[in-house]
Formats: structure tokens, C-alpha cells, sequence
């Protein structure tokens, strides 16, 4: 008869050159100064900065109504909806709670929070950078991987948790 060893741990170490594996145990944190603001009522809470390949993945969370921004991102996009709801100008469709979308790479969008809607948190992975534009698609800035650890360093700082504090979430 055959041993079963279904729940026996892999025995042999794990490549020395892979980073440390991540676990957000309350992914909506207690404590509120983990949100990074972003702008008025608009707040990122980061959980994986990926600094070797470029992406990050955070929940946006939202608390007022209207346009966020207009962008495009180079790379894909995913998306899921915990709370609220959420649009596009230039879509007829309506992200909502428990929602999933996918943004293709070149598009160009513009985010906007209906009224409404009292508090909005979506989860992200944006792959690359985003890219803001003008109506016509000229480009007014951009936000990466590292512009979102200079953020988070500069806020947790500010309300006295560290700029050490974003050291945990970068891969």
C-alpha cells in the first residue's frame, strides 16, 4: 500500500533569492493612518509594492462623489470591487460590489464615484504605471510603483508610524 504524503511540508529549502512571501492578515486595516491619502476623500492602503517587477496592489478607497481621474496604463489592469460602485465616462457598464474588471493596456478611462455612493474601496493591481492625461490624451502625470513607496514613506512618517512602516509591503 501506497504512503499518502498529502500533508507532508516540502522538505527542502526554498530558493534563497525569493523574497520573503507576503500575508496581510486584515486587509481593511483598524488603524486608519495605514490609509495613504491620495487626494481629497481618496485614500490608498498598500499591500504589495512590488519594486522588481513594477506593479503595485493596493485598495483604493473612495468617500465622495465624482471624477476621480482620467488615465491609461501601458499594462493591464485588475480589479475588484469590495465596497460601493464605480464607473467609466467612457463605458456604459458600473463596477459594483463583488464586481471584477479588467483593464485592457492602452485605454484610456476616466473613474468616477456616483452620487450616492458613500464610501467606495476597490483592490487594484496595476501593472506598470498610470498615466494621466487631458481629454485629448496629453499627458499631465504619472504615478508607479515608486511614487507610491515615496507616498506611503513621506504619510507614515507624517502621522508617526515610520517611514520604515512601507518597508514591509515592498517585494
Amino acid at each position: 500500500m501506497a504512503q499518502d504524503n498529502s500533508r507532508i511540508p516540502y522538505r527542502h529549502p526554498q530558493p534563497k533569492e525569493s523574497p520573503p512571501e507576503l500575508v496581510i492578515p486584515s486587509v481593511i486595516p483598524a488603524d486608519e493612518r495605514v490609509w495613504v491619502p491620495q487626494g481629497e476623500n481618496v485614500w490608498f492602503r498598500p499591500l504589495n509594492l512590488c519594486a522588481s517587477r513594477g506593479y503595485w496592489m493596493n485598495l483604493l478607497r473612495v468617500r465622495k462623489s465624482g471624477v476621480l481621474s482620467r488615465h491609461r496604463h501601458p499594462q493591464p489592469v485588475h480589479g475588484y470591487v469590495i465596497k460601493g460602485r464605480w464607473r467609466y465616462l467612457e463605458h456604459d457598464w458600473v463596477a459594483e460590489e463583488g464586481g471584477y474588471v479588467y483593464e485592457a493596456p492602452g485605454e484610456t478611462h476616466t473613474l468616477v464615484v456616483d452620487e450616492g455612493v458613500e464610501e467606495m474601496i476597490t483592490l487594484f493591481q496595476v501593472n506598470g504605471v498610470m498615466i494621466y492625461v487631458d481629454p485629448d490624451g496629453a499627458v499631465l502625470g504619472y504615478e508607479d510603483v515608486f511614487t507610491k513607496i515615496n507616498l506611503c514613506r513621506a504619510h507614515y512618517e507624517k502621522v508617526g508610524l515610520g517611514a520604515g512602516f512601507v518597508d514591509q509591503f515592498i517585494r
